[in-house]
């Protein structure tokens, strides 16, 4: 019997590298996404049907009913790095917005639930993107005791919002932020092996509970910066920027739609976001885990000066 399995957020960073995934075993999808028409070019990864977007926005809890009617397997990845206005704020979409997923879930009968948070989900954090991804937890684990949730630190691969803004910082500035001093540490996983982890999840049912999901090597925020000014093949200083003038910063430039920096995020830099090896994690699913050496530099190269080719002799 095919599998049914509806995907929230499957249009986005780790949704489109799931679905890809999810489709070789022959499942039925269903992309419950906010922009219908967006979502259509993923259609193309599945055979004729396979993929279905669906409108759904969990802020408001519009679409939810009819996205998960049927489904085996409901899996949420919504969540958002910075606020906007109204049902689009950390409460509504990460807090309560995972709820009302699980609620409807639980009510259409659906028997396996999968929540995607963060390694810095917690509940006593001053960050509100933490204390939001940790109520979402919560509010999952109150419809589906024996849901599985899964909490990657910084997420890498060919659209990432970590290295690429990175090199495009260091392309129109002469310097990056060193907040904090780049001393705070993180443990990067490749978005790749987020969605073998997730698969691996949906086909094995005696998987519950939190995962938590780094890679194989741990680095200091100094040592990511310089990596990405390297695989970019870009000059920039790093300046050391204190916590306080950071929340400054981040304060004014969160006003800007697209913001590379919020005050909430300055916050989240005072903790490391490594494993904290209470969990189980890739190898306990069958995972060892991609580098950063092996993967970055292949997308960064189209930063280098005169193009990806540009640093060749004689191009």
């Amino acid at each position: 019997m095919t599998q049914v399995i509806t995907v929230i957020g499957g249009s986005g960073f780790v949704g489109r590298n799931l679905v890809q995934r999810l489709a070789k075993t022959g499942a039925q999808i269903r992309l419950g996404v906010r922009n219908v028409e967006a979502a259509k070019r993923l259609k193309p990864l599945g055979n004729v049907g396979q993929i279905v977007p669906m409108g759904v926005d969990i802020g408001r809890g519009i679409g939810l009913e009819t996205a998960v009617a049927g489904a085996d397997v409901v899996i949420n990845l919504v969540g958002i790095l910075a606020p906007g206005g109204g049902n689009a704020s950390f409460e509504a979409v990460q807090a309560e917005g995972a709820g009302r997923v699980a609620e409807a879930a639980k009510a259409a009968g659906v028997a396996r639930f999968i929540q995607m948070s963060a390694l810095g989900a917690n509940a006593d954090s001053a960050a509100r993107y933490a204390q939001t991804k940790a109520a979402g937890e919560i509010a999952v684990q109150a419809a589906y005791p024996d849901a599985v949730i899964f909490r990657p630190s910084i997420i890498f691969g060919p659209e990432d919002g970590f290295f690429n803004r990175f090199a495009t910082m260091a392309q129109m500035a002469p310097a990056l932020p060193l907040i904090g001093g780049g001393s705070t540490k993180f443990q990067p996983v490749f978005v790749g092996d987020v969605a073998e982890a997730i698969v691996v999840a949906v086909q094995n049912p005696a998987i519950i509970g939190i995962y938590e999901l780094g890679g194989p090597s741990v680095y200091s925020f100094k040592q990511l910066l310089a990596f990405t000014l390297e695989a970019a093949n870009l000059k920039a200083v790093l300046l050391p920027l204190p916590f306080f003038a950071a929340s400054l910063l981040g304060s004014v430039m969160q006003l800007i739609p697209g913001a590379p920096i919020t005050a909430d995020q300055v916050e989240l830099l005072k903790t490391d976001n490594v494993v904290s090896g209470r969990y189980p994690g890739l190898s306990d699913l069958g995972l060892t885990g991609a580098t950063i050496e092996t993967i970055v530099p292949a997308y960064l190269a189209r930063f280098h000066p005169g193009g990806r080719f540009g640093n060749i002799k004689g191009a």
